[in-house]
Formats: C-alpha cells, structure tokens, sequence
C-alpha cells in the first residue's frame, strides 16, 4: 500500500519527490516505493456559480436576489481540469490507504486540499504535513512528524466559512449594484472596505482648507531656536500681526538660556518581519508593490530555499527554533554579512528575549527568517537580493544591542520669550549599525551652560500652510489595513480588532490589485487614487459594508472557529441575514448620483460618461442654470447643447509650462468662491517652485478662462484666455 502526496503546485511537489525518492514519472505524479507524489496547480476547485444551482440566475434580476443556496455545491476549475481528473483517479486507486495533505500550511491551503478531497468523495484517512521551510531537512524532519489530519478540521471550517461568505456577499451585493444603476460594480466583503480607507482619504483631501500660519526662528551664538507656546507647546503662530509683533520684540536683543535638559532614549531592535511588515519596507525602500514582494519572497522560499514560510503573520519565533539560530548566523559568515555576524558569533549564547521567541505569538508560522541552507547569494536575482538583504538584516539586527542615544532639550528666553532647540548624541549605535533610518536626524546641540547669554544674530519669521492628510501609498494602506480599529470609534471593537484587521497578510497584496484592475484605484506615482467610479461606490454602499468594523469582526470571527471559540453554522447564519440585508438596500436607497445615457456613436462630450454615474462639481457660474461636469479632456457645463460656453481644459497649454494641471479640486474651488491658490507650481524662468493664485475670468468672446495671479512675480501675471473647441 501507498500514501498519496498532494503539495500546491508541481515545484514544492517536486521538492517533496525529491526527499521522498519518488523518481518515476506518471501523468500528472511522481511514484516511488511508498509514496505518490501529486499536486494541485492553487486551487482546483471552486464554489458553484449561481447558474449551477438553477438556470434562472443566469440573468441578471433583482427579482432572483438574493440568492442563497442551502448548501453550497463545489466543481472542478475547467481551465485546470485535466491535473483534478488525475487527483480523482489517485485518490481512488486501491493502492492508495492514506492521503497526505502537503499544501501549504495555512488556511487557504487547507481549503485547496479539503474542496479536492471533498468534490472527490473520498474518506481515506488524511495525515497533514506542516512545515515551514522547503529544505531537505525540513520536509525530512516534517515527515517524521507528520500530524492526524483531524488536528486541522477546524481550520478547514474557518477556510470554508471565509470562502461561502465571501461568494454570498460578492455574488449578491456585486449584481444588485450592478443591476440598480446599470454599471459592473463589484462589491467584496475585504475589498469594499479597503477601498472605503481609500475614498475617506481623498475626501479629507478634497475637502482640506489651507490655513496660513507663522513660525519665528532666532538665530543664537552656533544653534538655532523655535518660539512655542508654553502653555500649548504650539510652534504655531496663527496671526501675522502676533508673528511680527514677536520679531520686533526679540530682534537684535540678548537672549538667555534658561532649561537645559537631557534624557537617555533606548531603542530597542525592531521586530522579525512578517508578510506585511516586509511589504511595507519593500514599498518604502525598494517602491516595490506588495504583490511583487509576495513574489519575489514565494521565489525565494520555493525556489531559493533561501527563506521560511512568508504568508506568515508572526514577528516572532517558536522555542523549537531557538536550537538552530547560531547555524544560520554561521552560514552568513562567508557572504558579505560576513562582518556583521563576527561579533554575535563570539557570544557564548545568542540573547534570546521574548521580542525574538514567544509561543504565545506564533500560531501557523513564525517570522520570516533565513532556512539552515546556506544560500548562494550571487545565484540570486537583484529583486531577490534587495528582499532577502531586507531578511538577513532584520535577522542579525534583533540579536544586536540597543540604539542608545542622549536627546537634549535647551530653552532660550529672550525678552521672556521662550525659543526651544532640540539635539542628539549617539551613546551606541547597537543595532543601527545594521539598519540605517532615513529619517533626518537632529542636530547636535553646541555646548552651552544654564544661565548663559546668547546673542539674536538673526531673526526669521516664515509664512506657511497646513497641509492636507497625504495620500495612502502601498507601505501606508498595508498598516491602515493591518491597524483597521484605529478608523472604529468602539472602543470594544477597537481592542478587538487589534488581533484581526482588513484582510490577512497573504491576501492584502492580491485585494490592492484587484481594486486596480476593476479600475476603483489608479496607482499615481508611488500613490494609490480611487478614480472617480470608486468614489461614487462608496458613496453607495451602505457603512456596514464600507466600514472596517464589520470585516474586523468577520476575520476576528474566522479565527474562533479555527480556534473552535466559535461555531461555523452561527457565523454563516450571520452572514446571510447580512446578504439579505445588503440586497434589500441597493433595492430601497435614494441617491442623488445618476447614470448618463449611453450615446449613439459618434457623439462627443456624453460617450465620456457612458454607463458611469455622473458627478456634478457645482453651479455653473456662466449660465447660472448648468450643473459643471467632469469629461474626458475638460470640465464643461451640462447646458452646452444650449450654448453655456463655460469650459477648462484639464490639459492646459500655459498650466502645463508651469508643470500643472486643472484638477476636479481645483475647478470645486474656482466655480465656488472664484479663486483658488495652486501650490509648488514651478517658474519656467528659473525652474523654481512657487505658489500661485488662479482667479476665474469671463472673457470677451463669452468663452470663461483664468488668470494667473503670481503675487511674487508681478512679470508673471499673465491670462489665460482659454476657449473650449467646437463641440
């Protein structure tokens, strides 16, 4: 008799064949004397489209929703129906008494193996194989150890639950949108409300009121001060007339210091990297996406050998490991982390505290770390390289010494006034010998003694704005998405969702690019942008959808079952109450966005907006009667087929020779109080960066444009008249 073998995809099968001398080729297998080696190719099988269960659903209807099948039924994947058909045939063979499931060691590889074993009716008893690195050594020391399958039944109920719920919000939610307002609007119970961080953002964005404001600045003898508000400690000086009567007041007069303070700051070693942690990194150092990191670590992991598990959502180890820590610091000797191993090569024992192994914070896999195989780092490409140097330093750096270093505070009085400087000095570099912070440091403060007096050399009081919240890039979505409760105002919820978020670590990459393929996000540079049809959907959807609170509670949920704290049967009865729900709102909700006709061909502005929900910017301030709308090229007046001439081109001429565009922020503005400033616009003369005031203008010809109002350069007003083309 044999055990039949099924990994997740053909290499890790293979690798598996390898230890297990299964030499042989079959048809889709590897056999050798006691084993069959097989694999999946992900997933095999999938949950039943609605059609499947009644013909009827096929047509999209209102009428139909929602749809909720009593039992969910599952079927083969046709594009990868040949390798299911070569699984069905193993695991009926009468050779075969046990089946060892070798996918990978976490929910969703449970799932892949339990859809297989189930759409096969199979009931040979399942061993599972849980490792989590790809070595020899490790598949050996893991078939010695292999578990009794029902250990993992419970995870496989969590896999299963997040799969059903997932079809039964998607499927129903995504066509009773699409239906209502005639547009394909795909609706996800992770991705919806990673989109909602998104759109909130931009909204803060879009809605931001610049406030000018003053800071004063005094030059002393060899450092520099701020003035502050004892009692709010504010830097900030609201009003131009307090801002300069302060500078008449200190300028040119003798200052004293009257506080000198300095407090030692330890910084202890940063954290293993888990998934997400070292997709944030990648994003921030290397600009990679983190579905290119997840790659590029699946590469190193499966192929390389080079690194542990790294769908992982530990920062910490398990004690078992602990046993071979100096073998893998030993391994890196030889490479070009040769000198940063020397020092912890000499220790007696590795300092080994719970910020480095805790059982108690490892759960499927621990951090992601080297394996015990030493790995040929030349042999590596230059994307594996830059992921596995972010590892191997991570790894060195938790066994190094504290960052240790003295922070000092001086306040300098003049006139009663108080300046405030701050500095540091380095005590002991510790681990950022290992792991440079790009952050900018602060300056060494000079030597200077309490009741010291100091002369104001120079005096500087500096205009500036606030600032608007900054878009989310990659590196910052991953953290709003791992640190959901902060966006919930239940504090209970709040403390809940700290051990759960939006999404796991091995999905977040996947939910981020499928919100760009269904075109909710454009990638902007280093920056994620809802597009206009993302915006719109978040303002349909009801906030039990869009909000971070209720995928927090699903994923908290799927972890009690996987931890048997809760039962499946509640949990899905929970979430079809939740479809009918969902259902019953697209139905009933009232909203004031439209859809704009489809056009025949041929027609100009409205084949723009075919089959998109149209949003009016404001008043138009030409006819007084027109809603302004956004097209392809400009921003025009929904009256033009009446003669309304109001029209901005987005890409325009004079704007573009000051490296601008006309942005939907921009016109909201203009059409609403007439002007508005446009920041860091850049001098065609000298190639610097500037602000500048545009101001709408009716021209002459009845056409509307703008002019450029440059308050610093009185050579540089110019205006623009601007008309739009025939239409």
């Amino acid at each position: 008799m044999k055990n039949l073998v099924i990994a997740e995809k053909p290499s890790v099968a293979r690798d598996i064949a390898k230890v297990l001398g299964c030499k042989a080729k079959g048809d889709g297998y590897l056999e050798g004397n006691n084993y069959i080696v097989t694999w999946a190719i992900g997933h095999l099988v999938t949950l039943c489209e609605p059609e499947d269960y009644d013909m009827t659903y096929k047509a999209w209807s209102m009428k139909t929703l929602p749809i909720l099948p009593e039992e969910m039924k599952l079927k083969p994947i046709r594009t990868t129906y040949k390798q299911f058909t070569i699984l069905k045939k193993l695991l009926g063979d009468k050779t075969v008494d046990t089946v060892i499931c070798a996918t990978d060691a976490g929910r969703e590889g449970e799932l892949i193996f339990r859809y297989i074993y189930q759409l096969c009716h199979c009931k040979k008893p399942i061993k599972r194989l849980w490792i989590s690195s790809l070595t020899d050594e490790a598949i050996q020391e893991g078939f010695r150890n292999l578990k009794d399958g029902k250990e993992y039944d419970r995870l496989y109920h969590s896999a299963r639950s997040r799969s059903e719920s997932d079809w039964l919000v998607g499927m129903n939610a995504t066509r009773a949108y699409t239906i209502k307002y005639k547009d394909l609007l795909t609706i996800g119970r992770v991705q919806t409300p990673t989109l909602a961080l998104l759109v909130n953002r931009e909204n803060e964005i879009q809605h931001f009121v610049p406030k000018d404001y003053w800071e004063l600045k005094c030059d002393f003898d060899g450092y520099q001060g701020i003035w502050f508000d004892r009692e709010t400690k504010e830097t900030k000086i609201e009003l131009e007339e307090r801002a300069e009567a302060l500078r008449v007041k200190v300028e040119g007069k003798e200052g004293i210091v009257v506080e000198i303070e300095t407090k030692k700051v330890v910084k202890k070693p940063p954290l293993l990297y888990d998934l997400t942690e070292l997709q944030r990194d990648a994003n921030k150092r290397y600009g990679y996406t983190a579905e290119k990191t997840l790659n590029i670590a699946q590469s190193l992991y499966e192929k390389r050998k080079a690194i542990t598990y790294p769908r992982t959502d530990s920062r910490y180890l398990s004690k078992d490991i602990v046993k071979s820590l100096r073998g893998k610091i030993q391994n890196l000797k030889d490479t070009k982390y040769g000198e940063h191993t020397l020092d912890l090569l000499k220790l007696e024992k590795l300092p080994i505290t719970k910020r480095i192994v805790d059982d108690s914070k490892v759960s499927d896999h621990h951090a992601i770390i080297p394996t015990d195989k030493k790995t040929d780092i030349e042999k590596l490409s230059a994307e594996e390289k830059s992921i596995f140097h972010l590892i191997v330093i991570r790894f060195l750096a938790v066994f190094y010494p504290d960052y240790i270093y003295n922070s000092t505070t001086v306040i300098t009085e003049v006139e009663g006034e108080p300046f405030k400087t701050t500095g540091q000095m380095v005590v002991q570099m510790g681990w950022r010998t290992l792991e440079q912070d790009d952050e900018e440091k602060e300056p060494n403060i000079p030597q200077v003694k309490k009741n010291q007096k100091v002369l104001v050399k120079e005096v500087k009081l500096e205009k500036k704005q606030t600032q608007p919240p900054k878009r989310y890039n990659e590196s910052m979505l991953l953290s709003a998405m791992e640190n959901a409760g902060k966006f919930v105002e239940d504090e209970e919820l709040k403390e809940q969702l700290k051990e759960s978020g939006i999404g796991t670590p091995a999905t977040r990459a996947s939910i981020i690019e499928r919100l760009i393929k269904v075109e909710y996000v454009i990638r902007e540079g280093k920056n994620l942008v809802p597009t206009d049809k993302g915006m719109k959907l978040i303002a349909l959807v009801p906030k039990e959808l869009s909000s971070p609170e209720m995928t927090g509670k699903w994923e908290k949920a799927l972890n009690q079952i996987a931890q048997g704290k809760m039962d499946r049967e509640r949990f899905m009865e929970g979430i079809r109450n939740f479809t009918i729900f969902l259902v019953r709102d697209a139905y009933e909700r009232q909203t004031s966005l439209q859809f704009a006709r489809q056009k025949k061909k041929g027609s100009s502005r409205e084949n723009t907006t075919e089959n998109r929900i149209v949003e009016e910017l404001g008043s138009c301030p030409a006819c007084q009667q027109g809603k302004i709308l956004e097209g392809n090229k400009s921003f025009y007046c929904s009256r033009y087929k009446e003669g309304c001439k109001f029209g901005l081109f987005k890409e325009d001429k004079l704007m573009a020779k000051y490296k601008k565009k006309m942005t939907k922020t921009t016109v909201k503005q203009l059409i609403t109080k007439g002007e508005t400033i446009i920041k860091g616009m850049v001098s065609p003369k000298n190639q610097k960066k500037f602000d500048g005031k545009i101001k709408l203008k009716p021209l002459d010809t009845g056409y509307w444009g703008w002019m450029f109002d440059f308050s610093n350069n009185a050579s540089d007003i110019q205006e623009a008249g601007k008309k739009e083309k025939e239409k």
